[in-house]
């Protein structure tokens, strides 16, 4: 994380050497001249040797705070040797949390239905209604120019800007430096930390690089349009959430199998589910690669080719990515577009039923 140039110890001698060298005084020159040229040496001197401690003590403590930054993880409980069994307790979080989001956004759904319900109610029950809708209007601010501009944005596009800004936030938060320790131990996902389970969402939405957050922020903008169109929009945020957490949960099991700790962050996991499920929903719709538009292929054709690229990846053990969250994202994408829609989705109506009867009581 951090870096630091290295001390050139040599330049300091040469020079005093080029000056002693020069220093040699003809005879005939008179002492005044000798004592003069003495003491400009002795301070230089000083000079050099007080500005090279100067420089390896800053070199020093940079290599201390960049120690330190890296052993944050191992303050916070990591251990170098996991047990296969230390993946119970997150499998049963990403069980629970995938569950609980799709009941979530379920209810969400239906709590909207019923608002919209009643404000259609209302617009034919009488005049109070009405006034205050007209007294809104009059009251143009801020607020107002705010969601003016909301409801210009398409479906997937009110979807797309929170979930940026949630990112954008966390980006900032991994700029303060009294916050690294607590980002890298609940931001950062890891088998061998102490903080398993919250982690594996917490880093979905957490990003060090800018330019990582801008390649995953851009690609979510360019599918989640199709793919808020194909689900709706409550259902591409229980697949969302989901897919986040399901694939930090195959890398945990990825870097305990092959022991390979260290920690993970991104949404690319739950990107790569997106992806799957745009591309299968639409297989024959033409994608291009950014700055090379000339090149166009398949969506059906490009994600067997990611997926192959991230299998590769983790039977070679790259590590410059989690090709496992990838390829565990990208695998729950294509189970909810061939399974999932039609089968699991609609049995939220059951337990619909019975969050409709206790809210009419």
């Amino acid at each position: 994380m951090f870096c630091f140039s290295q001390v050139n110890r040599g330049l300091g001698s040469q020079f005093l050497q080029n000056l002693v060298k020069i220093s040699h005084i003809p005879d005939g020159v008179g002492t005044i001249a000798r004592s003069r040229t003495w003491d400009s040496m002795q301070v230089y001197s000083n000079f050099v040797q007080c500005t090279r401690r100067s420089f390896i003590r800053e070199a020093t403590r940079s290599a201390q705070r960049r120690q330190a930054f890296r052993g944050t993880l191992l303050q916070g409980g990591e251990s170098p040797h996991v047990p296969p069994s230390r993946l119970l307790k997150p499998f049963i979080f990403t069980v629970a949390f995938g569950t609980g989001s799709f009941l979530a956004v379920s209810v969400w759904e239906y709590e909207t239905a019923r608002g919209r319900a009643k404000n259609a109610l209302k617009s034919f029950s009488g005049i109070p209604w009405f006034k205050s809708r007209v007294h809104d209007k009059r009251n143009k601010g801020l607020l107002q120019n705010v969601r003016e501009w909301w409801n210009t944005l398409s479906p997937g596009e009110r979807v797309f800007v929170p979930i940026c800004a949630i990112n954008l936030a966390i980006f900032g938060l991994w700029k303060v430096p009294q916050l690294n320790s607590f980002m890298m131990r609940y931001f950062c996902s890891n088998p061998a930390a102490r903080a398993v389970c919250w982690p594996m969402v917490l880093s979905t939405f957490s990003h060090y690089s800018f330019l990582h957050l801008l390649a995953n922020m851009y690609v979510l903008h360019s599918f989640i349009g199709a793919a808020v169109n194909a689900v709706g929009r409550e259902q591409f945020l229980g697949l969302y959430l989901s897919a986040g957490v399901l694939s930090s949960f195959t890398s945990y099991a990825y870097k305990v199998l092959t022991k390979q700790m260290g920690p993970s962050l991104g949404a690319s996991g739950a990107i790569m589910a997106v992806l799957a499920l745009v591309c299968v929903a639409y297989p024959h719709t033409e994608l291009s690669i950014l700055f090379l538009p000339q090149f166009t292929f398949s969506a059906g054709s490009a994600i067997k080719a990611i997926m192959a690229i991230d299998l590769a990846g983790c039977l070679f053990k790259w590590k410059f990515f989690d090709h496992a969250a990838h390829l565990g994202g990208a695998l729950f994408g294509l189970f909810w577009c061939q399974y999932g829609i039609e089968h699991l989705w609609p049995k939220r109506e059951h337990f619909l039923r019975y969050w409709h009867q206790w809210r009419s009581r």
